[in-house]
């Protein structure tokens, strides 16, 4: 019996003894998988309710079922916002498998972006830790992981939603390049541009960043036989959009630079440069940290109420330039590092690079700027309120202020996770209202109509066709002389405040030609309409 207490005496002692020393050693392990856990949770919870299916998810979800139950794989990707250009395919490619394994589910392509968001999260931390501590990785993964704005674009499939893990896993690459240039390091860096020039256009802004840093750290003679590999690297990122620019004469390329060198929508103004640059620092810090409301909410307040909030935003331009400034040239700088440390006067180079260079060129840009633009430095500003954080905490005073700053911070983001409000349900609608308008088919091949201020059709043709009986698209008249793509049935649904669909000018419903409305049927915030041709000799009989 002694015996039997004596050894589970010693299990226990071990037990201890290992706890101890696992927690010693691996703490900020611990940590770190509790913040992944936390960002996984605040990212894929109810995925498929919360997220976002209309025309621009629609269009890409049936691109990919093109491509794996048709085989119709495309060189081409979705369409930009402005100038008229395409994007690379390499995001299709990214929602493939996911799309794939959930079984043509949208969810899975909406998974695949909370996944990349997850992976930021831990690649932030790697920065941080590695750029300067593990405090500061730890500090700026869980701000990116709690960021109401950041969850929101981890939660819906769309290609500049994964952005910002190609623009952080660059700015790694050219860090550890600056310390070490490798084969390897320079290869990635080529593959990294290749991928976030297909995903966003703004990616671009990224190649001076490049081109800077290594005009720093690479001007030796030795490393220009290197960069043909960086070359090579971004081919190989860009290899699929590659491919139709040369099959078609380099298309794309050609919209893009003039849009860039000659577009009206980009010019320099100096009043307009300023206010630009002021809305892009106030909407990275504010927004995306502070989660403080968009400068357009406040056109209609009180004057008073206007030019307090103006003075926040011009705030946040200084503020964040002075830190910058002040990381750079060692003002705001932790104790433990060493003067004369070259390994903290590269990063806050590179930091201050990044930051300046594509806030610089979005001055340039003189249409509207949206939030989600800023994927090429999204990290940014949390690695630089996690630096600010971790030098204040220099002090057991500073601890205490810190400590108590993050909290509120943290518990502040917490309140405005997406999934505290209702859901939007988008998937399950548009899959609800497109059961119904294709059981008004009956089976019969159809033409189809949606009438609509701002979504597209694509989202109810994606259900159509994964159904098995895609509607008939009528071509012109060019094209089909004899009217064989006219069925004898079209399909309109309507999510307008007034259904007309007689004589309406959208081609899906004049190309079907004089049509009588034979069916009409509400369904959740919209109308569905069957339409057939005209009988004079009906109207004649009644």
């Amino acid at each position: 019996m002694e015996l039997h207490y004596v050894f589970q005496s010693n299990l226990e002692v071990k037990v201890i003894f290992f706890m101890k020393r696992f927690f010693s050693h691996h703490w900020h392990h611990v940590l770190l998988l509790c913040i992944v856990l936390l960002a996984g949770y605040l990212r894929l919870y109810k995925i498929s309710e919360y997220m976002t299916f209309l025309g621009d998810e629609g269009r890409d979800m049936l691109v990919v079922k093109r491509m794996i139950v048709d085989h119709k794989f495309t060189l081409l990707g979705p369409t930009a916002s402005v100038g008229g250009f395409f994007l690379g395919p390499i995001y299709y490619y990214f929602m493939l498998p996911f799309v794939w394994a959930s079984g043509m589910n949208p969810a899975g392509a909406a998974a695949m972006v909370g996944l990349f968001g997850i992976a930021t999260v831990v690649l932030l931390y790697k920065v941080g830790k590695d750029f300067i501590d593990v405090w500061t990785g730890l500090i700026a993964a869980l701000l990116y992981s709690v960021s109401p704005l950041v969850i929101a674009y981890s939660r819906s499939s769309w290609n500049p939603n994964v952005v910002p893990f190609f623009a952080l896993s660059l700015i790694y690459l050219l860090w550890r390049a600056g310390r070490e240039m490798s084969r390897l390091s320079l290869f990635l860096i080529g593959v990294a541009l290749g991928i976030g020039m297909q995903l966003h256009y703004l990616f671009l802004f990224l190649f001076p960043v490049v081109g800077v840093w290594f005009l720093f750290y690479g001007r030796n003679i030795k490393y220009l036989k290197l960069y043909g590999i960086g070359v090579f690297g971004f081919l190989v990122g860009y290899a699929p959009f590659l491919a139709f620019e040369l099959r078609h004469g380099f298309p794309n390329t050609i919209s893009i630079t003039r849009f860039l060198l000659s577009g009206s929508d980009t010019g320099f103004n100096s009043a307009q440069f300023i206010s630009i640059i002021t809305d892009v620092s106030y909407r990275l810090f504010g927004r995306l940290v502070f989660r403080l409301p968009p400068p357009e909410q406040f056109v209609n307040v009180s004057l008073v109420g206007r030019l307090l909030w103006e003075s926040v935003i011009k705030f946040s331009l200084w503020a964040s330039i002075a830190m910058v400034i002040s990381f750079l040239v060692g003002f705001l700088k932790p104790a433990w590092i060493k003067k004369g440390d070259t390994s903290w006067y590269r990063t806050m180079v590179l930091f201050a690079v990044w930051f300046i260079i594509p806030l610089v060129l979005f001055g340039f840009y003189k249409k509207g700027i949206y939030d989600y633009y800023f994927g090429i430095f999204f990290p940014l500003p949390f690695l630089f309120v996690a630096m600010l954080l971790r030098v204040l905490g220099s002090s057991r005073m500073g601890i205490v202020f810190a400590g108590i700053f993050l909290s509120i911070l943290v518990i502040f983001n917490w309140e405005g996770r997406p999934f505290k409000f209702l859901p939007n349900n988008q998937l399950a609608q548009a899959r609800m209202i497109a059961k119904e308008a294709y059981e008004k088919a009956e089976g019969k091949p159809f033409n189809f109509a949606l009438l609509a201020n701002f979504n597209s059709d694509h989202v109810y043709r994606y259900f159509f066709e994964i159904w098995g009986s895609p509607p008939v698209t009528i071509e012109r008249n060019d094209v089909d002389p004899l009217r064989t793509t006219v069925t004898d049935q079209l399909i309109v649904i309507c999510d307008l405040p007034e259904c007309k669909p007689l004589g309406h000018p959208l081609w899906e419903i004049a190309g079907f030609g004089r049509a009588e409305v034979v069916g009409e049927w509400p369904s959740s915030f919209v109308r569905i309409m069957k339409l057939v041709h005209y009988d004079p000799i009906k109207e004649i009989n009644k």
